[in-house]
């Protein structure tokens, strides 16, 4: 059976969740983070996405985006399969890096923002102040 297609339209806003396989981790040190986050700076005036707000977990990334002209999913693909990439051949490891394909959940605008980054905060708040610190 086919996955079902993806809603994305430009203006679309996107709670975007990105999991490691097996629960392990896909951030290992400080420099890996700064990796992932410049690929994701480059990939994103290219797409024209705005990002509102990133959490990076040692072994999962939260990012809320909303779609420029480019569908969010040519975004992700070129951010993923580049981050796994790079951190496969860095750490000699084989194999899938994220568990599944990433989630997206359509959110409407205006009580999401809100609530979005009220939630990204209190859930993550330990676990993300060490990665804002360090930008």
């Amino acid at each position: 059976m086919a996955r079902k297609a993806r809603i994305d339209a430009p203006g679309a806003l996107h709670h975007i969740i990105v999991r490691g396989i097996e629960r392990k981790k896909i951030f290992r040190s400080d420099y890996d983070r700064r990796n992932f986050l410049n690929r994701l700076n480059n990939l994103i005036p290219e797409t024209q996405t705005e990002c509102f707000a990133w959490v990076l977990i040692p072994n999962h990334v939260h990012l809320l985006l909303k779609t420029g002209l480019i569908p969010v999913s040519v975004l992700m693909s070129r951010l993923l399969t580049g981050y796994a990439v790079w951190f496969n051949k860095k750490y000699s490891r084989h194999g899938q890096l994220f568990q599944n394909r990433y989630k997206s959940i359509l959110c409407q605008e205006d009580i999401y923002l809100v609530s979005a980054e009220f939630l990204f905060y209190e859930r993550n708040a330990l676990l993300s102040i060490a990665v804002y610190a360090i930008f």
